[in-house]
């Protein structure tokens, strides 16, 4: 789909009934004239609502182009499900952000050999120091 990931695949989350509800009523809200699907235009609208971001030309021409062609636009179920895929990235972000923000102790934005390796050694003790310089040097040579 439209979904950047890096690394290991979101894990898959239930959706509250709250939330389910709250989802359906901004595609009812976005449904403009009660059409049963929404619109490239519906779609945006209801990004903004549901996530607080207008959605890029290249992430509504994604969504657009998963549409079944007999439609004119998404229907409510593959609204759903857009929906809960962006919110599982959403929340797997979040949760890499929060470990690396742990990690990162004087809150600079980027982790140091040093930072690297005391985050290492708390959460895998035994791993030998050469695979960490390892880890940390792959990592600084494809990121620079």
């Amino acid at each position: 789909m439209f979904f950047s990931q890096a690394g290991a695949r979101p894990q898959m989350w239930e959706v509250s009934p709250s939330e389910h509800k709250k989802w359906v009523e901004v595609f009812k809200a976005c449904d403009e004239d009660n059409k049963g699907y929404l619109s490239r235009e519906d779609f945006k609208v209801a990004v903004v609502m549901l996530f607080g971001y207008k959605p890029s030309k290249i992430e509504a021409d994604s969504v657009m182009s998963s549409v079944d062609p007999n439609t004119s636009g998404i229907l409510l179920e593959g609204f759903l499900n857009i929906v809960r895929q962006k919110k599982e990235v959403q929340l797997y972000r979040n949760e890499i952000r929060h470990i690396f923000t742990a990690f990162d102790r004087h809150y600079r934005g980027y982790l140091t050999l040093e930072d690297f390796t005391k985050a290492f050694r708390q959460v895998a003790p035994k791993l030998p120091e050469r695979i960490i310089l390892e880890v940390f040097s792959f990592h600084y040579y494809f990121s620079t």
